[in-house]
């Protein structure tokens, strides 16, 4: 029993040596397995601590290599900006010397104008010189004309005395009788007299004034060209087709109807094929609707709502355009200064017209007559220019506000205090006022002579037979007229007389009384040439 215990003891030792020495030799495996791999790591560790070394000194070296680059581009840079500015600087340069040299040539040319008219000015004066001269030498020579005058008026009664002494003796004629008989010799004489006056009078105007105003006008009228008439009432739209013209009516009318009362312009469609007709005094409306009217065609969707929209859009472009056409008819006359509201109201005269002459047109021909008359004699050109365009603007609000087109333009001018100048030339343009200026004169002979030039103007013919029945009229009017013709639109009236009636020293008067009466009497356009003619006719047939 004890035996078997220790050897079962002994067993026991010998399997915990056993147990032991082979838990040593697997510990001892386990270490060396473990030391292998701890190196495997370690040379992993250490090889890529070595790689990221080397990519962090080539990420050094790009970098550095980078920032070099961009060293070299911003000195690159900076040498390319430093030769644009020297570039621009130099082409700076060279504009800025081009501009001088310019502005010096036009300070050449407008000394050089400056000198001509100076020169121009110098020869007038001596001209005007000579003529005070001339004037004076005729003025003794009409002293002295008097004086002989007054001592053959003496003479005569003399003559007159002594030829009534003689018939009273020689005629026993009472005093009356002779008294009547030397009046008669008297007013024939007198007649006589009077008509060689009228005739002296004439041709001594005519040669003082004649050449220079014939200069005057022909060099204001050469510098403006302006172009003949042809306006009416109505506009015209062309229609892409006839089935548009049942689309602008629209169901039981609604379209038309309202593109009416929205413009204010009648609206006529008839059997005219593809065309629309807007009638309509007011032009401003009637250009309104017709480019509603074109953009309504153009679109094709035409209902209330869309011509509403339409008619609003042409109503600004032609608001838009009144101001554009005042501020274009200051640029084109040099006008620099003018209240907003004034030149509003001066560009709506491009859509009204008077007598067919568009007025605005009319308005800066005027300015441009007034101007250079006003330059060539020696006044006040800007004040002239102006005055010539301001003295319609009546003309572009007369069908809304009640009054001439002179009194609404003389308001409308003081109201934004234009010079009192301008407002008489414009109150006196057609000789309501008396002028108190020479631009009122100068106004009035530009608006003449644009109203009167060929084609200016279109007249309808009650008022063209009415201007010659006058003239005919007032001539026939006269005693000892037989027969008067208004020939040449009503520029020229022959007047025929009985020769047996009326002398020959008495048709001078004849023309001057009627001259005078057409001046007093009828408003016209231009001149009106009289002519009176005197025949006497006798017959005799041999047998």
């Amino acid at each position: 029993m004890n035996e078997n215990v220790l050897i079962f003891v002994v067993l026991a030792i010998f399997s915990i040596l056993i147990a032991a020495m082979l838990g040593y030799l697997v510990r001892r495996h386990l270490w060396e397995n473990q030391a292998q791999h701890a190196q495997v790591d370690a040379a992993h560790i250490i090889a890529n601590a070595k790689a990221q070394v080397a990519a962090a000194k080539a990420e050094v070296k790009s970098r550095q290599q980078a920032a070099i680059a961009i060293k070299q581009g911003a000195e690159n840079a900076k040498k390319a900006k430093l030769l644009a500015a020297q570039e621009e600087i130099r082409d700076y340069r060279q504009k800025v010397e081009d501009e001088l040299t310019k502005q010096r040539g036009e300070l050449a040319r407008q000394e050089n104008r400056l000198q001509q008219r100076g020169d121009t000015l110098d020869h007038k004066s001596a001209l005007l010189d000579e003529r005070a001269n001339h004037l004076s030498d005729k003025e003794d020579k009409f002293k002295d004309q008097q004086a002989d005058l007054a001592t053959k008026q003496q003479a005569a009664q003399d003559l007159i005395k002594q030829r009534q002494e003689k018939l009273m003796a020689v005629a026993g004629l009472d005093p009356a009788s002779a008294k009547k008989l030397v009046l008669a010799n008297v007013a024939d004489q007198l007649v006589k007299e009077r008509a060689e006056l009228i005739r002296n009078s004439n041709e001594e105007v005519k040669a003082k004034a004649d050449h220079f105003a014939h200069q005057v006008l022909v060099e204001a009228i050469q510098s403006s060209a302006a172009d003949t008439v042809a306006e009416t009432t109505v506009s015209i739209v062309d229609l892409p087709n006839e089935e548009m013209k049942g689309r602008i009516i629209g169901r039981e009318g609604r379209n038309i109807r309202s593109f009416e009362a929205l413009t204010g312009i009648d609206l006529i469609i008839d059997d005219t094929p593809k065309v629309v007709t807007l009638s309509g005094f007011d032009p401003i409306r009637r250009e309104i609707a017709k480019r509603a009217m074109e953009r309504l065609v153009q679109d094709g969707r035409i209902h209330p709502a869309r011509i509403e929209e339409m008619v609003d859009k042409a109503r600004k472009e032609v608001n838009d355009d009144i101001y554009e056409a005042g501020e274009g008819a200051l640029m084109d006359l040099g006008i620099h200064r003018m209240n907003p509201e004034l030149v509003k109201t001066l560009g709506r005269l491009k859509y009204r017209t008077s007598y067919g002459q568009n007025v605005l047109a009319h308005s800066i021909e005027v300015a441009k007559l007034a101007g250079t008359m006003a330059a060539e004699l020696g006044l006040d050109e800007k004040m002239a220019v102006r005055a010539g365009l301001l003295h319609d603007i009546g003309k572009a609000i007369d069908h809304d506000i009640e009054g001439s087109h002179v009194e609404i333009g003389v308001e409308l001018t003081r109201k934004y205090r234009e010079s009192d100048e301008v407002v008489n030339a414009i109150a006196a343009h057609h000789g309501d006022v008396p002028k108190l200026s020479f631009i009122a004169e100068l106004v009035v002979a530009a608006d003449t002579i644009s109203s009167a030039r060929p084609g200016a103007r279109s007249e309808s013919l009650e008022n063209y037979i009415r201007r010659l029945t006058d003239l005919e009229t007032i001539a026939k009017s006269h005693a000892g007229v037989k027969q008067a013709y208004a020939i040449q639109a009503g520029r020229e009236i022959r007047v025929m007389v009985a020769p047996d009636e009326i002398s020959d020293d008495r048709t001078v008067i004849l023309a001057h009384d009627i001259q005078s009466q057409v001046e007093q009497q009828l408003e016209y356009p231009g001149n009106i040439k009289i002519t009176v003619i005197r025949e006497k006719r006798v017959v005799a047939v041999a047998k």
